[in-house]
């Protein structure tokens, strides 16, 4: 699915409190019960959202995440609004590293039009969508793919990254916790995101506005380690005084 605006501003309200009754889903959203009943029902069916008597709360897994095709369809307008502002941001004739998920691929069909880049990924969706442009080169890094989503990683990865030092890292994540950590799920895909932040000039995030407050096992990183975070919406609170105390320019993509 594709959630619409209403199921997102709901998403957000759950993952900020974590649970949360239906009413006051409708207080807060300002419609009625059944249509939030009705979005409930279908973020569930998702996997989005966890139901218990009487509310919902964010699902309780913070060792698996979804499934490829559902992040790619799940927030798809805000994905694309992120990856055209991030495309505004890239230079011409630059060096960059983009890693696993489906907002580095957005913003590698962004990347179509531009020229004289030099891109390494580790994401093999990615270098087939940037191989088509022929002013850009793309080297794919070496290690092991991971067939649900066409991610490379292990130490055969990490040893490939070590070689280079790029202008800019464009990273996805799984989840911003409200400490201002960075996370994800598999740690040997974390050992290369570790990596590739550590041999980059400049990092980037891109995250949409569902992944804040979103819980995952693995540290990646802390926000202080980013220079300038894409995302789709404002974020909420206390997200805008970490990322002003860890002097992180926020470039929120406007609808």
């Amino acid at each position: 699915m594709n959630p619409n605006p209403r199921q997102l501003t709901l998403l957000s309200v759950v993952q900020a409190k974590g649970t949360v009754t239906v009413d006051e889903l409708a207080d807060t959203l300002g419609v009625t019960l059944q249509t939030v009943r009705r979005d409930v029902q279908r973020l569930a069916d998702e996997g989005l959202l966890a139901r218990f008597h009487g509310g919902v709360r964010v699902p309780s897994s913070t060792t698996e995440n979804l499934a490829h095709q559902q992040r790619e369809s799940l927030n798809a307008d805000g994905k694309q609004r992120i990856a055209r502002q991030v495309a505004q941001a890239v230079p011409n004739d630059c060096s960059l590293i983009l890693n696993i998920g489906t907002t580095t691929e957005a913003v590698a069909r962004a990347l179509l039009q531009h020229t004289g880049l030099r891109v390494i990924t580790n994401n093999l969706n990615v270098a087939s969508i940037l191989s088509t442009n022929p002013r850009c080169e793309v080297i794919v890094v070496g290690g092991v793919v991971r067939g649900r989503d066409q991610g490379i990683v292990g130490e055969a990865a990490v040893d490939f990254i070590r070689q280079f030092k790029v202008d800019l890292a464009l990273i996805g994540i799984s989840g911003i916790e409200s400490d201002g950590t960075l996370r994800d799920y598999d740690y040997r895909e974390v050992k290369v995101a570790q990596t590739i932040i550590s041999h980059a000039r400049e990092v980037w995030l891109a995250a949409d506005i569902s992944k804040f407050n979103r819980p995952a096992m693995v540290e990646v990183a802390t926000l202080s380690q980013i220079d300038r975070l894409f995302t789709d919406a404002q974020p909420p609170a206390p997200f805008p005084a970490l990322l002003e105390e860890a002097q992180v320019r926020l470039d929120v993509a406007q609808a």
